[in-house]
């Protein structure tokens, strides 16, 4: 926007003057959009202006200068809130204070810069006093601002603030920042304006106008602090986008016990309850309460308190989800009686609450069924996985506390974010346990299991972090004794130092010393339902990579349409399996090979079989065997000596048959569809196995639809070959039966050159199953085993956008699924196309997927949800030809 042919970087809001609405986030950030809109909606707040995203873009962009035009505009909507507040920034006599705080386009709770009571000096704070008859909350206000001014804009260290104000409290004799007077305040200022001098070489600034020009710098600035670069690049939030910067008339809670401050929710953030929730502190200002300094009563207490003021915030939540259709996150202040509203935000919150959430405003009617399951991100539900402690462990808790963010987590202590970042780098399950957490430990907190702190509510920093992480979250644990320079921690007689075990339960705010068992949830209700009504709108079908009865089960229970992949390979290494296996290995002929082979007939059947009895009437992808036959040997001297006394041999057999089969490359070794061309009696036993297993099920009156998938193929050869072999013995076994079954052979697309050929393979396949895992290793030249040693390294320097072993490469392997597909179909037209690598439980990588036209993805039976949901976002956001008014016509029908 422009005013008089220039670029317009402040908009005014409030005072029935607001420039801006909640569409405007960009432009306006999330929090001056959000208090536009509200002052649009006739919501009282506090006026004030709103400098634009762009603007500290261009800072950036000049160096650090401002925009041409930006300090006249800054100048004159600082005239028109003097107007509307009836006080002047910097008189003495009638001073205006101000407010200056960060506002990014997404919500980036503690990770930028605020500054309150901005506009204080030794003369306005006279005012001030005389102006509010308070001296005390006059220099309380003017402590708190030096104090936020000398560590967000002048970088003096905090603590060194922190230290002084509590001597001075020791001193005195209370413990709370309430209990100090109006001269234990003003000998503070005296003190903190020192410890300014002391640090900066220069005196507190006095002059207002530059005191604002300073804080709207590092307001600027705190866009990429490093607390903010590291959130960015947890939450993948770009770093071009620039904060807005909000100037803000103050309003105060500190005013006495007619005044206070909060931090609410429409609902509740943790479960979902359709219950008002937060906080809030009596002559107390809003950092208070975030800060975990002092602990906070339940909003349910400001009933009590001021009940008036309650009734006013009822009605505004009201109006609040009327009007942005979601749960909100507001922040309030009462000033001796009267109620404005800070800021509102869409409220982060826990997936188990957002589900619920989701579901009820659906039910409600205040959004439909395609909102709601767009409402709940994919990645979201892997919250709901977590594990919870086993109800049957016998433990009792040390201590209790808020649970602030639900799921158990076991690990080790680290008592600072770096130690959580080294510790977890080095392998280690971590529990991070601070007295209260900042947003410098933003880095510990995502790379801890969980957190614990024994300070802080419910709306702390650590928890609203937490939630947002998915983390579990114990806060406000008030008896444990935490000495974070010793590294120990104090509990109920047990002393606890680094690196010593813990469980905390972020779903009861119960803290165990210890390993204790976990287990994962069960899911239903409200779950269920979101889970039913994404079915209703994606066209992927969603299978799960099986290989036991237990986790086809769990993968059934999940909502799985079948398996899409059964690795048979992991089913050689049982007690009973493997000596079998390794005589099949060491045998000289075909012969030999089939006698040995015929050992493990009955137990491959079995295996079968029980997986079958699991997906009844749901399609099972199952493997031939794909590693090398090296891995099934043993690699150590005494290993081969136990294996050569049990098989009859001399160690000496042993020892020259895995020289035989050693290979430079395994990866591109004798393995896969190669496996089954140079030993095709291992490939016809896996069919037998599978074919008679599935004849078994039949005759017991169940229906099943075995496919069998021939591995790692880059010729039509390779699959023309093997597809006949496996053939015959399926039909044998079937006209022996006397049953014929519905069965599918086809291939796994792992090889670039298949990919490439797939118009001529698909000819001989009813079914492509694309490997991306190897796909993906073949295509980058990037080992999957090795990559730990520099992705990250070229993730950080930007050279990769994410590891391509858990979001598909789009730009190369991508493109080789992409033609596979077409020219698979072109090949085929029947041929049903999957995904079986560890991609298709990425949602990123689903929607890729389902542009490209794929049958279905697999993923482990864990992810199952995941990609239901993921699926029906991708089908919301770009449907499918065909698809595309079904996808309508279901969004209609709400």
């Amino acid at each position: 926007m422009s005013v008089d042919g220039r670029k317009k970087w402040v908009y005014f809001f409030g005072a029935n003057q607001t420039e801006g609405r909640a569409d405007m986030k960009n432009l306006l950030g999330g929090k001056g959009a959000n208090l536009a809109e509200m002052a649009n909606l006739g919501i009282l707040v506090p006026p004030g202006f709103t400098i634009a995203t762009e603007a500290c873009i261009e800072f950036y962009r000049r160096e650090k200068r401002w925009p041409e035009g930006l300090e006249e505009q800054v100048s004159a909507s600082l005239a028109r809130l003097e107007q509307a507040m009836g006080r002047k920034f910097g008189d003495p006599a009638n001073p205006l204070l101000v407010s200056v705080r960060s506002g990014a386009r997404v919500s980036m709770p503690g990770m930028m810069d605020t500054v309150l009571n901005l506009g204080l000096n030794d003369e306005t704070v006279r005012g001030l006093a005389r102006q509010s008859n308070n001296e005390r909350f006059a220099y309380d206000s003017y402590r708190r601002f030096i104090q936020m001014y000398g560590d967000v804009v002048l970088g003096v260290p905090r603590h060194l603030f922190e230290d002084r104000l509590t001597a001075k409290k020791q001193a005195r004799g209370v413990t709370e920042d309430t209990g100090l007077n109006a001269e234990d305040l003003k000998e503070l200022v005296a003190e903190f304006k020192q410890i300014v001098r002391e640090q900066t070489g220069k005196p507190f600034p006095e002059n207002p106008r530059d005191q604002l020009r300073g804080a709207i710098n590092a307001v600027f600035d705190s866009w990429n602090n490093p607390r903010a670069i590291k959130y960015r690049e947890i939450h993948k939030i770009p770093g071009d986008w620039g904060t807005a910067v909000n100037v803000q008339a103050m309003v105060f809670g500190n005013m006495g016990n007619d005044s206070g401050t909060g931090v609410a929710f429409t609902r509740n953030p943790s479960t979902g309850e359709k219950v008002f929730f937060g906080e809030f502190l009596i002559n107390a200002q809003g950092e208070d309460v975030v800060a975990g300094i002092r602990t906070p009563l339940p909003i349910s207490r400001l009933k009590e308190e001021m009940p008036d003021v309650y009734a006013q915030l009822e009605e505004i939540n009201r109006r609040l989800e009327a009007n942005y259709k979601d749960m909100m996150d507001i922040e309030f202040t009462v000033q001796q009686g009267k109620l404005y509203m800070l800021q509102c935000r869409v409220g982060k919150r826990t997936a188990q609450a957002a589900v619920r959430m989701a579901v009820e405003m659906a039910q409600e009617g205040l959004i439909d069924r395609a909102t709601a399951v767009l409402r709940v991100a994919p990645e979201q539900l892997d919250q709901l996985l977590h594990p919870t402690i086993d109800p049957n462990a016998k433990v009792e808790p040390v201590a209790k506390g808020l649970p602030a963010s639900p799921g158990a987590a076991v690990g080790q202590l680290a008592f600072h974010a770096e130690d959580a970042e080294r510790m977890a780098n080095d392998g280690k399950a971590v529990i991070l346990i601070r007295a209260e957490t900042s947003p410098e430990d933003i880095g510990g907190m995502f790379k801890a299991q969980g957190i614990l702190t024994s300070r802080g509510g419910m709306t702390s920093h650590a928890a609203v972090v937490a939630r947002g992480m998915g983390k579990s979250c114990v806060v406000g644990c008030g008896a444990i004794d935490i000495d974070e320079r010793q590294k120990v921690a104090r509990v109920n007689g047990h002393v606890l130092h680094e690196g010593d075990w813990i469980t905390i339960d972020g779903s009861t705010g119960n803290v165990y010393v210890g390993q204790v068992p976990l287990v994962r949830p069960e899911l239903s209700g409200v779950f269920t339902t979101l889970l039913e009504w994404a079915d209703e709108f994606r066209a992927l079908g969603v299978r799960a990579n099986a290989d036991t009865p237990k986790d086809a089960r769990v993968a059934r229970e999940f909502g799985a349409q079948g398996i899409g992949l059964c690795r048979t390979e992991h089913m050689f290494f049982g007690e009973n399996r493997i000596l079998a296996m390794r005589q099949m290995i060491l045998s000289d002929t075909t012969e030999e090979r089939e006698k040995a082979l015929a050992k493990l007939l009955p137990l491959q059947r079995g295996d079968f079989y029980e997986i079958f009895k699991e997906m009844l009437g749901k399609p099972v992808v199952i493997r031939l065997l794909d590693p090398p036959l090296h891995e099934f040997l043993p690699k150590e001297p005494a290993a081969i000596r136990d294996v050569a006394r049990e098989l009859g041999v001399s160690p000496e057999v042993v020892e020259s048959r895995v020289r035989a089969l050693a290979e430079a490359n395994p990866m591109l070794g004798l393995r896969g569809c190669r496996l089954g061309i140079v030993f095709p009696e291992i490939y016809e036993m896996q069919t037998r196995a599978i074919f008679e297993a599935a004849v078994q099920v039949a005759k017991e009156g169940h229906e099943i639809e075995p496919e069998v998938m021939i591995p790692l193929v880059s010729t039509p050869g390779e699959l023309a070959f093997l597809r006949e072999r496996c053939r015959k013995v399926a039909e044998e076994v079937m006209r022996g039966a006397g049953v014929q079954l519905k069965y599918l052979i086809g291939t796994m697309i792992e090889v670039p050159r298949a990919a490439l050929v797939a118009e001529e393979i698909a000819k001989q396949a009813d079914f492509f199953s694309f490997g991306t895992n190897d796909m993906t290793q073949m295509t980058l030249g990037f080992s999957r085993d090795d990559v730990g040693k520099y992705v990250p390294r070229y993730i950080e320097m930007g050279l990769l956008k994410a590891d391509p072993f858990q979001t598909l490469d789009t730009e190369g392997v991508g493109q080789l699924v992409a033609m596979g597909v077409e020219r698979g179909k072109k090949g085929n037209p029947s041929l049903v196309v999957g995904i079986c690598g560890e991609h298709g439980g990425d949602p990123a990588s689903i929607q890729f997927f389902h542009d490209a036209g794929l049958d279905y993805v697999s993923c482990s039976p864990y992810r199952v949800p995941i990609a239901r949901l993921a699926a029906a976002h991708a089908n919301l956001s770009r449907p499918r030809a065909g698809q595309k008014a079904r996808a309508v016509e279901a969004h209609a029908a709400d």
